[in-house]
């Protein structure tokens, strides 16, 4: 039996996925300029939209230069001494290393090196290793998946800033939810994180994911264009429906009914991500989305008088829902829910 191409994990990468080409050029190509604009990016997105997907595939890019060197870190563990770690457990960058007596022995890195200086302090080790990547005509890439505003992220964002102040080539890539980062960057000494440029994740192309599943599925453009308006764009949700018609071929040996698969459809998005974003919800931007549920699409203006909230209150809670990817404002005084059937799953969690 052939593996199902969909897949319903996070944290790897599908065998089926949709680039997002011009916002992965537009990190690559930056990055890699002869004086590049920045050298961070922080990507975001709601949950389940491909960051971390993004993140794979930019990363891989980078590993296959020979100029680059990318270390991926994990947000709840010292940063900057794994990074240190990571780039000591180099055979190339370990040899030039030992060679430069740069001994960080005392760190808990590598071994002592006779007649050396030992270096005690982590930024220093760090300052005097990019030092001597730069020499060799090397650059680092360090990526962060899913950043939260803890201790070891803010430590790192600080001592990031003195690396590049002092022109090593070291490029910073992180994903995260909005609320994540909007929090880190509010704390007072990383707002230089504002300036760096957002990626925010947008629904994938509906013709994209209807090429795909005829492609792949071998269906009808009908029954593609029917499937694809169901993802409204939602990668998770594009891996879903995929996967459900999928398992559906292989296991009935004949092409289901789209409509069959809606219940284990919303059962799906509800388990794995639905429930998750409702509770990281704020009491009022629930009732928001529960005014949203009901119709395909909502006028400001009614919202506001159902929940008795005032222009600017409105406006504020628009504004985050909007950056949450949860809620479509393209249409002037009005506003509709962007994640598919989100409606129809959290209709049973009203009271």
């Amino acid at each position: 039996m052939k593996i199902n191409p969909f897949t319903l994990s996070f944290g790897m990468e599908p065998h089926q996925y949709i680039s997002r080409y011009s916002q992965t050029s537009e990190i690559t190509e930056s990055f890699t300029s002869d004086n590049p604009p920045t050298m961070v990016y922080m990507i975001s997105g709601v949950r389940g939209s491909g960051k971390t997907v993004m993140l794979s595939n930019i990363t891989e890019t980078f590993s296959s230069m020979k100029e680059w060197i990318v270390i991926n870190v994990t947000p709840d563990s010292d940063i900057l001494s794994s990074i240190a770690a990571k780039l000591y457990s180099r055979d190339d960058l370990n040899k030039l290393f030992v060679s430069a007596k740069l001994d960080i022995s005392a760190l808990g890195i590598g071994v002592s090196i006779e007649n050396s200086h030992k270096i005690f302090d982590i930024e220093t080790a760090l300052e005097q290793m990019l030092e001597r990547i730069a020499k060799k005509g090397k650059k680092v890439l360090i990526a962060i998946d899913e950043i939260t505003n803890n201790e070891y992220v803010k430590v790192f964002v600080s001592i990031y800033q003195i690396l590049i102040r002092q022109k090593l080539p070291v490029f910073l890539l992180m994903t995260g939810l909005y609320d994540n980062i909007y929090n880190l960057q509010n704390e007072k000494t990383l707002t230089f994180l504002y300036r760096a440029p957002k990626i925010m994740l947008e629904p994938l192309s509906l013709n994209s994911i209807a090429r795909s599943y005829k492609d792949i599925l071998n269906v009808d453009s009908e029954t593609a264009s029917r499937m694809s308006k169901l993802t409204k764009g939602y990668a998770f949700a594009y891996q879903v429906m995929g996967f459900l018609y999928w398992k559906n071929i292989t296991s009935k040996n004949g092409k289901p009914d789209v409509d069959s698969l809606l219940s284990e459809y919303d059962d799906l998005l509800e388990n794995y991500v639905y429930e998750k974003i409702w509770t990281e919800l704020s009491p009022k931007e629930k009732d928001i989305i529960a005014v949203l549920s009901k119709n395909e699409i909502t006028k400001v203006e009614d919202i506001r008088n159902e929940l008795s909230l005032t222009s600017g209150n409105m406006s504020v809670y628009r504004d985050r829902l909007n950056k949450k990817g949860l809620i479509d404002t393209s249409r002037f005084g009005y506003l509709s829910l962007k994640l598919p059937r989100f409606g129809e799953v959290i209709e049973l969690w009203i009271d």
